[in-house]
Parts: structure tokens; sequence; C-alpha cells
């Protein structure tokens, strides 16, 4: 093992995952490489709002974007970062699969999100109580209060809510609990977390007049079906030219030329948004 990775310590990382639903790292990055990344997301912002379903709103000013990975200039930094490394065998095992990349965009006018996780939670959580899917953020830019902060609800990815009709969105009379254990993340340039999306959330208002992009790394268990939503992509030139321990944990279609991703991950519960 990669002594950066085992420097880790498993026990932390999974407490904390199993535990309040997310952990962070601060200062993973330097500020030249997430400029360098903000630049990425600009531009392919700005290309998907051209192209017919290529930015997902998410509720008023607010988008996602699923992009292919040799877009990213920091790919294969995001892959091998030591940390994230270290969290996924922790949680998901050796075999981990990137599943996901995109990020998203709250813009000035985003409304506060109704509580939400981002899938169904699986029989593997709900029953076996073991999580099989990560998602991994990070900011570009310095999160102040105005700026629509992520919020989340401590300890909530073990929540059972079917009996609100949705296996997404809790029913109103459960948003107690969650303003009772939810938690502001103020995030700075260079940090990254990682959560379970199934621990309920929201980004809430934007009342600034600046976006707050964030990267977006979906990672599963092998046993996880997350890669059925998404539509990962690489060309034959770039898979040939990763390190072989970023190929073996890809799953994507190696393709002679790009082809616009068909986003099916669509959360319609969120288009309205709600008052600030």
């Amino acid at each position: 093992m990669n002594p950066a990775v085992s420097s880790y310590d498993v026990a932390s990382i999974m407490g904390g995952l199993y535990g309040d639903g997310i952990i962070g790292l601060t200062g993973a990055f330097s500020a030249e490489w997430i400029a360098r990344l903000r630049e990425d997301i600009d531009s392919l912002f700005e290309e998907a709002k051209r192209q017919p379903g290529g930015a997902l709103e998410r509720g008023p000013s607010r988008y996602y974007v699923e992009v292919h990975p040799e877009r990213i200039r920091g790919f294969v930094d995001l892959a091998t970062h030591p940390w994230i490394t270290a969290v996924c065998e922790a949680v998901l095992g050796q075999d981990y699969k990137i599943v996901e990349i995109g990020f998203d965009v709250p813009g000035p006018g985003a409304m506060n999100q109704p509580w939400h996780r981002d899938f169904p939670a699986p029989e593997a959580t709900l029953n076996g109580r073991r999580l099989n899917s990560l998602a991994f953020n990070l900011t570009t830019v310095d999160v102040e209060e105005d700026m629509g902060p992520f919020e989340i609800a401590l300890g909530t990815q073990w929540d059972d809510i079917a009996a609100s009709g949705d296996p997404m969105f809790p029913a109103r009379e459960l948003y107690s609990r969650y303003e009772t254990r939810k938690q502001r993340k103020m995030p700075k340039i260079g940090d990254i977390s990682a959560r379970s999306a199934l621990t309920i959330h929201r980004g809430t208002a934007n009342l600034s007049d600046t976006s707050r992009p964030v990267l977006v790394l979906g990672v599963d268990a092998p046993d996880a079906r997350n890669s059925e939503k998404h539509d990962l992509q690489v060309t034959t030139e770039y898979y040939e030219g990763l390190p072989v321990d970023v190929r073996k944990h890809l799953t994507c279609r190696v393709v002679q030329q790009l082809q616009p991703i068909i986003q099916a991950h669509t959360i319609e519960g969120l288009l309205m948004g709600e008052a600030a």
C-alpha cells in the first residue's frame, strides 16, 4: 500500500462516515490547482448550457453538469489523492469504482432546497447497515454565509423515510429532526469533503452575487449500481495514458470520440426550491 494512503486512520474515516455521515480534509489541494479546476468548470458550464440537456436544473438558478474525466485537467490528481484513496478503500473496499464526475453550480438567486438524499437508500444500507457509495466534494471558492452553503443533517444516512411516500424526500413532519441536526459547511479553497449521499442534506439560498461551483466525484463499492445513472466516457488515447491504478478503478466506456452525456440522474423534487 502507498505509505501516504496508509497514514490515514481507517477507524477515524469509518467512524466519521458511519457516524455523522461526512468527513473532510483541509488544504488538500493548492490554490493554483483549484484555480485551474475553476477555469475548467467555468468553460464546461458555458458549453453545457448550450447543449440540450447538458446542464440539469436542480432548482432555480442551480445546475448540475456531468463531464468527461479528461475534460478536467486535474482528474488524475483527484483520483490518486492519498486521502481520497484511503477513504474509498476504508469504506468501499479495495475494488471501489469511480462512476461519476461533475459539478454543482448554485448561482445568485438559488433558493433553499427541500431536505433530501441524492438517491433511494439501497438494501445494503437500510438492512445491511453498510455504506456502498460515497460523494466527494471540492469547493472552488471560499464559502461565505450568503453564498448558499451546503447543510447536512448529521447521522441521517440511516433514516428509513419510506413512510414519507418518496424514497429521497422526507415528509415535512420530519423536518424538525433535520433542523436540530443540521450543520452548515463553510469549506475553503483546497478543502475536500467525503459524505454518504444518503445523509439528508440541502443547498441553501444564495443571497450573494457570486456563484458557488463545487466539483463532485461519485464512487461506488462493487455491489452498488449508481453507474447506471451515469455515462462515464474516456477516449482510447486518454485511457491508455492513465496510470494502471486509475484505470482499474474506473467504470467507464472507452470510445474513439467523446459523445455528449445524456444525463439520467434527474431529481424532479428539487426543481421548485423553497423560500429562503
